[in-house]
């Protein structure tokens, strides 16, 4: 169910010709009314913004929003005015197809960066699809579906919440499994929700989420140029408002909607191109937060880590490098550092243990690292990777 699990959404997704292998490439989720409804969203950082990037951002200016339209197989990034007029036109024609406004239309779009957009295939595509949201199916797996790249699975997820008294639903679905670094990983992620929430509160909690989930992978340290994600919330679940970021009722959607991105963030790490290993890397005993970030993020980062994980080598010499060069404060001779649950390094240097059970454990697809800063204070961090192998050189070697 994913995307349309809450009341009052539709979805759907069809091969319209964007892709030459015939694959799904459309998708659309939208209103089941055709009602416009509180919406937020949170962009890529990266100055080189795509054209579907900048008119949603345009479109979300009231925070206001009926419909999300998505394509796959073309990024739509550095075409110029060109690109940004086929936005647009995506925007027109699924507004026609559902009677909307184009401005309460959000658009989104992934795959090559610099080629224009085969723009023949939407133009057909659009209204066809728009025509099959109607029915009496969801058709949130067939939306999934229809924004992957070079994913391998769909990314869907669902959680629920009590706000005072009344049950709400979250849903989501996404793509990435490339170019995920923070701020934010790369990916196309739409987000509903059946509960009432104030837009400017709706911001807030999905800022809150996305900064303890998707800021949290970093696979490769490359920031796409379309990162987005967007989220719808309808009411219909009948929850009094949420006008405000304090109290019991926005700490729990808070906790459901991150809930639903860390799901869906995992699930990128998870299906990185070409990766073999999935490691959560912690940081703990930092002077703050920030320092953790700060360090998590630097032994993320580095290829030279990713390389040890791909050879099943638990070599800590690396991480404690990385963790000087970050930026955080840290006395090196009081670091602590774990490989799947063994000590290997004590106050900075190597620490007597059992090699032969640790190399049995290294070679499990699931990593666990943990670094102990030793500072005295709680700053406290986690980030996702994977290992950086021959598959991801086979994959971006070339654009096709």
């Amino acid at each position: 169910m994913s995307v349309v699990a809450a009341k009052g959404f539709v979805a759907g997704g069809m091969a319209c010709g964007i892709k030459e292998s015939g694959a799904p490439d459309l998708a659309i989720v939208a209103t089941a009314d055709g009602q416009t409804v509180a919406a937020a969203g949170t962009f890529t950082t990266n100055l080189c913004q795509a054209a579907p990037v900048q008119i949603s951002r345009r479109h979300l200016n009231d925070g206001r929003a009926a419909a999300v339209v998505l394509n796959s197989g073309n990024a739509n990034a550095a075409t110029g005015e060109a690109g940004r007029v086929h936005a647009l036109r995506m925007t027109k024609l699924t507004a026609t197809g559902l009677g909307i406004r184009p401005n309460d239309v959000l658009v989104c779009s992934t795959g090559l960066i610099g080629i224009p957009m085969p723009f023949d295939s939407i133009e057909q595509g659009i209204p066809q699809l728009t025509q099959q949201l109607g029915g009496t199916e969801p058709h949130g797996a067939a939306a999934a579906t229809a924004i992957l790249t070079t994913d391998t699975v769909r990314k869907e997820a669902v959680a629920s919440a009590n706000l005072d008294g009344v049950s709400v639903t979250i849903g989501g679905m996404a793509k990435g499994a490339a170019m995920l670094s923070p701020a934010m990983a790369t990916m196309l992620c739409v987000i509903t929700t059946d509960a009432a929430v104030d837009q400017h509160v709706l911001q807030q909690a999905l800022a809150a989420a996305v900064s303890d989930s998707f800021d949290c992978v970093d696979v490769d340290g490359a920031r796409s140029t379309n990162d987005t994600v967007l989220i719808l919330a309808n009411g219909l679940a009948g929850n009094p408002t949420i006008v405000a970021t304090i109290g019991d009722a926005y700490a729990h959607f808070v906790a459901a909607l991150t809930e639903v991105c860390c799901s869906i963030a995992e699930q990128m790490a998870r299906d990185a191109e070409g990766a073999t290993k999935f490691a959560r890397v912690t940081v703990q005993g930092a002077r703050s937060k920030h320092d953790a970030k700060l360090a998590a993020r630097g032994i993320t980062k580095s290829q030279l880590v990713q390389c040890s994980l791909y050879g099943a080598d638990p070599y800590w010499g690396r991480v404690i490098s990385e963790c000087g060069a970050s930026g955080a404060y840290f006395d090196p001779e009081q670091v602590t550092i774990t490989y799947q649950g063994i000590v290997n390094c004590r106050n900075g240097i190597a620490a007597e243990h059992d090699t032969k059970r640790l190399d049995e454990l290294m070679q499990n697809s699931d990593i666990e690292i943990l670094v102990d800063l030793g500072t005295g204070g709680h700053g406290t961090h986690t980030m996702l990777t994977t290992d950086l192998a021959p598959g991801y050189i086979d994959e971006n070697m070339r654009t096709s």
